[in-house]
């Protein structure tokens, strides 16, 4: 877990990186593109995504989790509860606002097809949590974290007690 901004920052560009590339793919995947789709277009979307995401992490969702995650009464002893909580947290912010983003993405794509706004936004929101609760819970909270301490906590002396 990052103790410092600079670890902080690091841990959420590489949680950044890794979600928004899968949750890209899925999208694309769950609401097609209604055509052909090419290597640039991909890319630009990635990296569109990635900074938002990013900015959205580390500006509101990130600050506000932490302080959520820090007043509700549970045993913080232990890591894996605070772990949890952290990632709960953190995946019902990020989909929150990222399906903002998403929802733009497919009205440019293929259009609403008679839907309304807001019920484009939950039938998004509902498919992007069932898919990312659990990739954030099984794959990549545990890779990051598990990659963050070999490259990144690795340079730091450590104390073993």
């Amino acid at each position: 877990m990052p103790t410092t901004r600079k670890e902080n920052l690091q841990f959420g560009m590489m949680m950044c990186l890794g979600m928004v590339i899968v949750m890209t793919f899925y999208n694309l995947l769950m609401n097609g593109s209604g055509g052909p789709i090419y290597i640039k277009e991909i890319a630009l979307e990635l990296l569109i995504g990635f900074i938002i995401a990013l900015l959205i992490e580390i500006c509101i969702v990130g600050p506000c989790a932490k302080k959520l995650v820090f007043t509700l009464p549970f045993d913080k002893s232990k890591k894996v509860n605070i772990i949890i909580a952290m990632a709960t947290a953190m995946v019902i912010g990020m989909v929150f606002f990222m399906s903002f983003y998403g929802m733009a993405i497919t009205y440019f794509h293929n259009g609403l097809h008679g839907e309304s706004f807001v019920s484009m936004y939950f039938k998004i929101f509902i498919k992007n949590f069932i898919m990312a609760y659990p990739l954030q819970l099984i794959i990549m909270g545990p890779l990051v974290r598990f990659l963050f301490g070999k490259f990144v906590l690795k340079k730091k002396s450590v104390n073993v007690a």
